[in-house]
């Protein structure tokens, strides 16, 4: 709130705007790069959560979390490998019904619509199995990306995303300081 020059004085600290990058989902996302995005689900169950889960969830390890893995698709080929992880203290009964076409969708209808959220990005080389899923060979380039997304102040969503490098590009929008967002995409 406050800053000190050395020789000057303390004065009202200039306001910080940090700059946001919007925070989307898959769907939103393949869509506004103009491409039909769909999934196949590979795995959908409850699990215990590990101490990494756990921590990022806020939850206790232990707790029940749904485990969903898709394979993401974009206009019919194969993007990304998704692990999302969901608290089932927060999405009772998700597993009870037939899974959503869009988690977002869903988090959506339960009134936890993301409106925040971290992403951590990593370059690395494709593993074995998910080469063989998102039709790549072992060791090619890949993007990782760590989500944690909240509603509010409650963790709702905590994915592993692993992306085909060959085919996907992070887009971030930037600004300067105090000088709007204005894509032009």
């Amino acid at each position: 709130l406050l800053e000190r020059v050395p020789g000057r004085g303390t004065f009202v600290a200039r306001a910080k705007i940090d700059v946001q990058v919007r925070l989307s989902s898959y769907t939103e996302e393949m869509g506004r790069r103009g491409m039909k995005p769909d999934s196949r689900t590979l795995l959908a169950r409850m699990e215990s959560a590990g101490p990494g889960v756990a921590r990022a969830l806020e939850i206790e390890e232990g707790d029940k979390v749904v485990h969903w893995q898709r394979l993401r698709l974009a206009d019919g080929t194969p993007m990304c490998l998704e692990d999302a992880y969901l608290a089932d203290s927060i999405v009772p009964k998700f597993l009870d019904q037939p899974l959503p076409a869009s988690l977002y969708q869903e988090l959506h209808r339960r009134d936890l619509m993301p409106t925040w959220g971290e992403d951590s990005v990593d370059a690395a080389m494709a593993r074995r199995e998910e080469a063989d899923l998102l039709g790549i060979t072992e060791g090619t380039p890949v993007l990782r990306i760590a989500r944690r997304a909240f509603a509010g102040n409650i963790a709702v969503e905590v994915s592993r995303s692993t992306y085909r490098a060959d085919r996907f590009t992070l887009w971030v929008p930037l600004a300067r300081p105090n000088a709007p967002v204005t894509p032009a995409r």
